[in-house]
């Protein structure tokens, strides 16, 4: 939790000093403060849950289970906005995708201890989080604003929530500061949390909250590609008919439907 808070304290600085150079204007009357607000608090539940929940349950299930997301996305939008139904296609392809990811992380998906499915649930509802701010965003004013404000609103909101929970939890905050420590955390920082969710909330307001969202499914696919290049583990038949399967989903849930 002190991690999650530390980075989203340091990315909320990156993104008001971005928005300075840009000129955009952070405080503005436009009826976005209590969506923002709420997508603060679902941003900060997110992390919460799925930091948690890894103490619970294996990092492998963990991606399975977060990677149901999309699937909340859809649904939500299905409800939620008029222009994004599902369809068959968009059902499909979600099934395929979501299928290369179990195929990816087959290894890692043992049969369940009575703790494990604690942590599994923690992050199910880190997953649901994570849909609902999605489609609160496009359903919402947020869409309409400027993507850096968008991510400025959670990650002020998740900093404060997730800072105050890592205290209230007696974590012991930064206490072995190597150089691999400090750079993974300014990874995290400034390419994932400040680059990548500028990227992401653009994408959102630009595009259809589902088909947008299918993407994801490529996540843990790229770090399963990062291992077997970084550390040098190894490409199995499985995580090519994995990337198959994913490329495949992606594929029919982004293509239009002919009437």
């Amino acid at each position: 939790m002190f991690n999650a808070g530390l980075r989203s304290a340091g990315s909320a600085l990156l993104v008001a000093g971005y928005c300075q150079v840009r000129g955009i204007r952070i405080l503005q009357a436009d009826g976005t403060l209590w969506p923002g607000l709420i997508a603060g608090v679902l941003f900060a539940i997110e992390f919460l849950l799925l930091y948690w929940g890894l103490e619970y349950t294996t990092a492998a299930r963990s991606v399975v289970f977060l990677n149901t997301s999309p699937f909340f996305v859809a649904l939500g939008a299905h409800w939620m906005l008029a222009n994004d139904r599902l369809t068959l296609n968009k059902v499909v392809g979600l099934l395929a995708a979501f299928a290369g990811v179990a195929i990816a992380f087959r290894d890692g998906l043992t049969a369940p201890t009575p703790q494990m499915l604690i942590g599994d649930a923690m992050v199910l509802a880190a997953a649901f989080a994570w849909g609902a701010t999605t489609v609160l965003v496009k359903a919402t004013k947020l869409a309409r604003i400027e993507p850096e404000r968008t991510l400025l609103y959670q990650l002020v909101v998740s900093a404060i929530a997730l800072l105050a929970a890592s205290t209230i939890a007696g974590e012991a905050g930064v206490f072995n500061l190597t150089p691999l420590v400090a750079g993974a955390l300014a990874y995290q920082t400034i390419v994932v949390a400040f680059m990548s969710y500028v990227a992401w909330f653009w994408f959102i307001a630009h595009y259809p909250a589902s088909r947008v969202a299918s993407f994801i499914f490529l996540t843990p696919v790229f770090g399963v590609l990062a291992g077997a290049l970084i550390l040098r583990e190894p490409i199995s038949i499985g995580l090519i008919l994995a990337l198959a399967l994913i490329a495949i989903g992606i594929y029919i849930t982004n293509r239009p439907v002919r009437t």
